[in-house]
């Protein structure tokens, strides 16, 4: 694999750069210097470097089935952590054992730019960055930790629900309704109603944009610097139906915890506006106020398609992509 053309800012995809734009490198890098190109190759390349992303791994809390590595930035280089140290990056390689496989970094990295530049969503900050031997990976920056290095209290929401593998079985972060995901942020979150209207639009964002991986440990509470906790910012963010054939929903009981389904989840078996609609009231969320959050999903967006296509997906997975959209979209709107 060759090193890649770079035409876009790999962090933002702004047009006219062949590295990190200044505005990348403030969010992303503290404004340091950063090489979009790492220096060293990608984990199973060779023997020394396998060993030494193996003992890395070992020393990042994050669950998760995707491969992941903890860095931190040295001056302006990043470099993987070493044992006592608190890294303030994660790396995600390419994955194994899925379709497209080689697509995934540049997936994730295009459903954060869009969620965040489009939509309006807090995203973990995140680039696309690139071992020596052009193979791509997806880096995202630690919202948990502090400049000081010691880390804010971070629940994810299987942990809020008491969910464990122990005590629920295998499928614990999956077993579960986005209405009771809700309930739990009213109950945990003291300002619930500013952030539930920052869940309801994430949880149509995933349906947009058919994330079926929106399961509990995907979304969290953080704490802020005022000792309560708010929403965490998004992460985890891609099209999983570009690689895997599942569901609308991450979560076994779908949007609401007592089955109930719109005239258009009846007919189609698919979600419409009246199934969201229905979300917020629950939520108790004015009617005002959701509507202006639907009708942000439910208009064309034509800056999806931009940065779809300044993305560093392949053509193939460009049209994919952007098709998916274009069929949920067409059902968010029914």
């Amino acid at each position: 694999m060759s090193l890649p053309k770079i035409k876009y800012c790999p962090g933002t995809l702004a047009e006219g750069f062949n590295t990190y734009s200044t505005t990348c490198l403030r969010k992303v890098f503290a404004g340091k210097k950063v090489n979009h190109i790492l220096p060293y190759a990608p984990p199973r390349s060779n023997e020394e470097d396998t060993e030494k992303f193996i003992e890395n791994r070992k020393r990042i809390s994050i669950s998760g089935v995707q491969e992941k590595i903890s860095l931190l930035l040295d001056k302006n280089k990043l470099r993987l952590t070493e044992k006592g140290e608190q890294g303030t990056y994660i790396l995600k390689p390419i994955p194994i054992d899925l379709k497209n496989t080689d697509q995934v970094p540049a997936n994730e990295h295009l459903t954060m730019q869009i969620a965040q530049q489009v939509y309006g969503l807090q995203t973990a900050d995140n680039a696309m960055i690139f071992f020596n031997n052009g193979e791509p990976a997806y880096i995202t920056k630690r919202f948990d930790v502090k400049k000081d290095g010691s880390k804010w209290g971070k629940e994810d929401f299987a942990t809020l629900a008491g969910k464990t593998e122990e005590n629920e079985g295998p499928n614990f972060k999956y077993d579960y309704s986005y209405e009771a995901l809700g309930e739990l942020l009213k109950k945990y979150a003291s300002a619930w109603r500013v952030e539930i209207e920052k869940l309801f639009s994430l949880i149509v964002f995933n349906y947009l944009f058919s994330n079926g991986d929106a399961h509990l440990k995907n979304f969290s509470l953080l704490e802020t610097s005022a000792g309560d906790y708010v929403l965490s910012p998004a992460y985890d963010l891609l099209n999983t139906r570009i690689h895997v054939d599942d569901s609308d929903f991450a979560l076994s009981e779908g949007l609401f915890s007592d089955a109930f389904q719109s005239e258009a989840m009846e007919k189609n078996h698919h979600p419409g506006l009246d199934d969201f609609r229905e979300l917020a009231k629950r939520f108790e969320i004015k009617q005002i106020r959701s509507d202006k959050i639907l009708a942000a999903y439910t208009q064309l967006q034509p800056m999806v398609e931009e940065l779809t296509q300044r993305s560093f997906l392949n053509e193939k997975t460009k049209r994919a992509y952007l098709l998916h959209y274009q069929t949920r979209r067409n059902r968010l709107r029914s």
